[in-house]
């Protein structure tokens, strides 16, 4: 079964702080204390510095940042504040997302809500008070006029517009399902 975020936070933690000695409240005041204010700057004292791996490294970044103090409902709720409209169209995108592992993982950031398994293998995010993107990692797969291929480097592969629930359909479930077995 997918873990829980507080789960997931606190394997990382106890698995930084068994890597490093440190616990992520003392990283934390090292990279506060250092004075830089920029995440890369940040990820290079610790990665290079310190010898912190790339994901200890941005937890401790955003740690820092004061990024997880939020409660992830509440993230949820500021996305589709003014866009109430297409609540129902991301809760039936998170329904469905669900059906198709235990181990998949629904992550609100303050933004978009990241769908993972391994790896993220779609991203919601409502673009607009009358559209959702759902970004989906389809890598080598051909775009069509409804499967908008993204530019090299984005976060995903691929982009669908959604505006109703009528366009959560079968063809749309199937890219999701196979974005997930991909992942």
């Amino acid at each position: 079964m997918a873990k829980t975020a507080d789960e997931m936070m606190a394997s990382m933690k106890a698995g930084l702080k068994a890597k490093t000695g440190k616990s992520l409240e003392d990283w934390v005041k090292i990279v506060q204390a250092s004075g830089l204010g920029t995440h890369g700057e940040q990820m290079k004292l610790l990665k290079t510095d310190h010898g912190v791996g790339h994901g200890h490294a941005n937890m401790i970044c955003q740690t820092a940042k004061g990024r997880f103090d939020e409660d992830p409902n509440d993230m949820l709720a500021g996305q589709y504040t003014g866009k109430e409209g297409l609540r129902p169209v991301y809760d039936a995108l998170e329904a469905f997302a669900r059906t198709l592992g235990k181990d998949v993982e629904i992550s609100p950031k303050k933004t978009s809500v990241v769908f993972r398994r391994s790896k993220n293998f779609a991203v919601v995010t409502p673009a607009t008070k009358s559209r959702i993107d759902l970004g989906l990692n389809l890598k080598g797969m051909t775009g069509t006029g409804r499967l908008l291929e993204e530019k090299p480097g984005s976060m995903c592969t691929h982009k669908v517009r959604l505006e109703s629930m009528a366009d959560i359909d079968a063809e749309l479930k199937s890219w999701l399902k196979d974005a997930y077995g991909r992942a």
